[in-house]
């Protein structure tokens, strides 16, 4: 619920003192690596969503793949789009995120995304990736920082769902991500601090 509306501000609030928090935590390199992200979206407003889905995909795969306990010294930290931009690396929850995020903001409605937790089969680990349904019962379009090419589920063999979510919820995985709706769980949690994190960059330590 938090993230459209935190998403929606970012067009407005991306003011010079948001850069220059940005700098003092990560360097000046990592403003203008942020910069690159919200020229893109701004571009990118006016287009498809193939070409949305596309370009947005392609822009935070090409950021290295890094664990968790190497690149933040924690077992499970959920990088915001900031954070991932900035460190140029993160793991498969930050790809995800970053997309989500990013795609809300050009236009494309929450309940059409979902965050879901898959296992990576030949990998034999879990996994996150985003998926996109058109409609409510369509077979979703998924978004992977593993398979880089956006594929229908039914093509990823690969991936077996386990639950899904977005700012509004989790559901249990069933026929990749339509399923009963889920009550309090860690995940939430996580998202929640992530989301506290994006606000702090945003507005600094007390909203103006």
């Amino acid at each position: 619920m938090l993230a459209p509306v935190l998403v929606a501000q970012q067009s407005t609030v991306f003011t010079e003192q948001v850069y220059l928090r940005i700098s003092a935590a990560y360097g000046p390199e990592a403003s203008e690596d942020v910069a690159k992200w919200r020229q893109l979206v701004t571009e990118l407003q006016s287009e498809d969503l193939d070409e949305k889905l596309y370009e947005i995909n392609r822009f935070f795969n090409r950021l290295d793949f890094v664990d968790d306990l190497v690149h933040w010294q924690q077992k499970d930290y959920w990088a915001t789009p900031i954070e991932f931009i900035s460190t140029g690396a993160g793991d498969c929850e930050d790809y995800t995120i970053a997309k989500y995020f990013s795609l809300i903001e050009l236009g494309v409605p929450e309940q059409q995304l979902r965050l879901m937790y898959v296992t990576a089969l030949e990998l034999r680990q879990p996994h996150m990736v985003l998926a996109y349904y058109e409609t409510p019962t369509s077979i979703p379009l998924v978004l992977d920082n593993i398979n880089r090419r956006i594929l229908p589920a039914n093509k990823r063999r690969d991936l077996s769902p386990i639950y899904s979510f977005n700012g509004n919820g989790l559901w249990a995985a069933k026929a990749m991500g339509t399923g009963r709706k889920l009550r309090g769980s860690g995940p939430m949690k996580m998202w929640d601090d992530m989301v506290e994190r994006l606000d702090r960059v945003m507005y600094g330590d007390k909203k103006e």
